[in-house]
């Protein structure tokens, strides 16, 4: 047997293949079959007693994690227990036959990547990560969904060891997970060498009904297609039940066509099978020449009498009486709670002793790489530590000359991609309009998956979401790009992003009615208020070339959230400091200019912060005293300590903002503001910025006003 398992399995061997683990398991705590026994039981026939006590022991495995689903579940009368139920089968042999992991170092780098996608189902991921090893007790199982247990309502990276990404908004995991595989190929493709397959694992999700008719799983679907990526398997939780009901309410794709229409290796089994599920995982494995869908048939709630097969088991506790039903089902202790019998768990606990051997032998591999391709494996070594390498900001660009400030971006990230083999960025149709380009760094595609130009296509959904999966992997900063009002279809991945506290860089230009003929529907009003409203991200609009390099610069120093720059069409004239790794930019706020005692303060942001320089020129010829100030970042500023805050904008300054977008929010810093607050229009961009009273005249106009208001209130 042992020689069959250093053999790669043919046509007819591939179930055995994978599901040796469990018998190879059994003389560890069986009392019945010694070592001897087992050793001699080959393919040609398993001798019964060992498959008898096999089989047994993984139904009570599967039926634990229903257990533990249904009473977390239920003790904390909140949660889905009827995915958990359905899935258990396909989730153990996954985890139990086929992923590769180590439960005492999550973050081992060659790890599979595993993605929840159906993020409603956490107690199925919470059960596994507890039974297999990882740092998370019974008794946070006991306090699922309670106010700060690690176990929270759907699962989050940032709270529970062994969670790869935050997931609950359908598709949203499923896309991600898209990303993961394009930083595994890419890196795989840049750095293993003949002999040496040091990035080499594969990237596995479950998903639902709902992942696969959100629109953003469907693009992401469609790209992983044409991209090829051989090593992304999605388990599809085929249970055919939603929240209303049944799915022939709303959902009557013919899935297998659409998937294999897309590029997909595409199966259809049955689901509560586990020998079936373990001859599609390794078929999946087997076929990397594109990605592959496992339709996976199953029975929402199985075990429980009344509500098996129905919405009812989906979203809610099953209740007292049906938890004792279900455990009587399914030959669990009725009245035993968190039932977890030593065999099951000295059974799931064998992963750890698996998983430190597949590190120790990476470790290994590690070691004999470096030793061949030393220059490599420091490369690749930092990038997996997340590390910057040394004077990486050293070349960043100055600029004295008017440009658009996306201009400036492309040329800073010119500079950066020299110094930053990480750095891999794309963009959704638009390389030319948002400059994102990597010059020479060639394209990523199926056939030379080295390229550093991710090519997304219209994809604004799943390009977000991607980036997030890639950050997330490890070993890439990447970036990506699309006009401003676009960032609509990427908020609930940028949202996410920010709650994960993963550091993806989203850039978008077009960045106000300035783009000008294109008119209203390109022309972004609220967006920045609303994307500076997400928690976590920071929204960075750099007035002119200098800033931008700096604003670059403090994307790639954020470690802990994602970063959206926010760059003009036109160009803008250069203001600020050329020290641009040191920019005062960093601080999010700044003085870029004042008189002595200044009644008041011009704040402005990208391309209106000239604005306030010509409106401070004209109140300093009236005799009025002023400051100028440049808010490139409102997270960066409220980051300082107060006394850097009151020395930019103390309290008894009167203050006026400048941006040509929604004046909403700005009362945050602002007695009164110049903005837009209505839709734009289809024009030359000088004449919209007439039109809507973005000008300089204008601000002087608001301090006079402002002025006299405060004025009459002290009379």
């Amino acid at each position: 047997m042992q020689g069959f398992l250093t053999s790669p399995p043919d046509s007819n061997q591939r179930f055995p293949f994978a599901r040796l683990c469990v018998l190879q398991s059994i003389w560890q705590f069986s009392t019945e079959l010694p070592p001897p026994l087992l050793q001699a039981a080959t393919w040609s026939g398993y001798p019964q007693d060992v498959l008898k006590v096999a089989q047994d022991l993984e139904m009570a495995s599967i039926n634990v994690i229903r257990g533990l689903a249904m009473d977390a579940v239920q003790k904390a009368n909140s949660g889905h227990p009827g995915m958990p139920m359905g899935c258990a089968p396909m989730a153990y042999a996954l985890w139990m036959h086929h992923l590769k992991f180590n439960p005492k170092n999550p973050r081992w780098f060659n790890r599979d990547r595993f993605v929840l996608s159906a993020g409603h189902g956490s107690m199925l991921l919470y059960a596994l990560l507890h039974l297999t090893g990882f740092e998370l007790s019974l008794d946070e199982i006991k306090n699922f969904r309670q106010l700060g247990s690690r176990t929270p309502g759907h699962p989050e990276n940032t709270h529970t060891p062994g969670v790869e990404m935050a997931t609950g908004p359908l598709g949203q995991g499923f896309a991600s997970a898209v990303g993961m595989a394009i930083a595994e190929k890419h890196l795989a493709a840049r750095y293993n060498r003949p002999n040496h397959s040091i990035i080499d694992h594969f990237t596995t999700l479950i998903c639902s009904d709902g992942d696969l008719m959100e629109g953003v799983a469907r693009e992401a679907a469609s790209l992983a297609g044409h991209l090829k990526l051989g090593k992304l398997i999605a388990l599809y939780d085929d249970n055919q039940i939603t929240i209303d009901g049944s799915t022939d309410l709303a959902f009557s794709d013919d899935t297998e066509a659409l998937f294999s229409a897309l590029g997909w290796h595409v199966q259809k089994i049955d689901g509560m099978n586990v020998e079936a599920v373990d001859r599609a995982l390794v078929e999946a494995r087997l076929n990397q020449d594109r990605p592959s869908l496992i339709v996976a048939r199953t029975v929402i709630g199985y075990g429980s009498p009344n509500k098996a097969g129905s919405s009812k088991s989906h979203g809610a506790a099953l209740g007292p009486d049906e938890v004792r039903l279900s455990k009587a089902a399914l030959g669990l202790p009725e009245n035993e709670e968190f039932y977890l019998p030593e065999d099951v768990l000295a059974h799931f606990r064998s992963c750890i002793q698996r998983g430190q051997k597949q590190e120790s032998e990476w470790s290994a591999a590690w070691d004999r790489y470096a030793e061949d391709f030393p220059d490599l494996a420091e490369e690749l070594g930092r990038m997996i530590r997340g590390d910057l390498p040394a004077g990486w900001a050293d070349a960043l660009p100055t600029f004295g000359e008017a440009l658009a400030t996306r201009v400036a971006s492309n040329r800073t990230v010119q500079v950066l991609a020299s110094a930053l083999p990480e750095l891999i960025g794309g963009n959704a149709d638009l390389a030319e309009s948002v400059g994102t380009e990597i010059k020479g760094g060639g394209h990523f595609q199926a056939a030379t998956p080295e390229g550093r130009n991710l090519c997304f296509g219209v994809r604004e959904h799943a390009m977000a979401a991607a980036l997030n999966g890639m950050n997330l992997h490890g070993g890439l900063r990447a970036f990506g790009g699309t006009f401003l009002v676009f960032s609509d279809y990427c908020r609930p991945s940028i949202r996410l992003a920010a709650l994960m506290q993963c550091p993806s860089i989203f850039v978008f230009s077009h960045d106000s009615i300035g783009l000008g003929e294109d008119g209203p529907t390109h022309q972004p009003i609220e967006h920045l208020m609303s994307l500076r409203a997400i928690p976590n991200l920071a929204v960075l609009r750099p007035a002119d070339g200098n800033e931008t390099a700096a604003c670059w610069a403090m994307a790639l120093d954020r470690r802990d959230g994602p970063t959206a720059l926010i760059l003009t069409r036109q160009a803008v004239p250069s203001l600020t400091p050329e020290n641009v790794f040191d920019h005062p930019a960093r601080r999010g706020a700044y003085v870029l200019d004042s008189d002595p005692d200044p009644i008041v303060a011009l704040i402005g942001t990208g391309s209106e912060l000239q604005l306030c320089v010509e409106a401070a020129a004209t109140l300093r010829a009236q005799g009025l005293p002023c400051r100028v100030v440049s808010m490139p970042s409102w997270l960066h500023f409220e980051a300082q300590d107060d006394e850097y805050q009151q020395e930019v904008l103390p309290l008894d300054l009167l203050c006026v903002s400048v941006e040509a977008g929604t004046t909403f929010g700005w009362s945050r810093y602002a007695q009164t503001s110049v903005g837009i607050d209505e839709f734009g229009a289809s024009a030359p961009a000088p004449q919209l910025y007439e039109e809507f009273g973005i000008t300089a005249a204008n601000v002087v106009e608001a301090v006079h006003e402002l002025i006299s208001d405060f004025a009459q209130d002290d009379e």
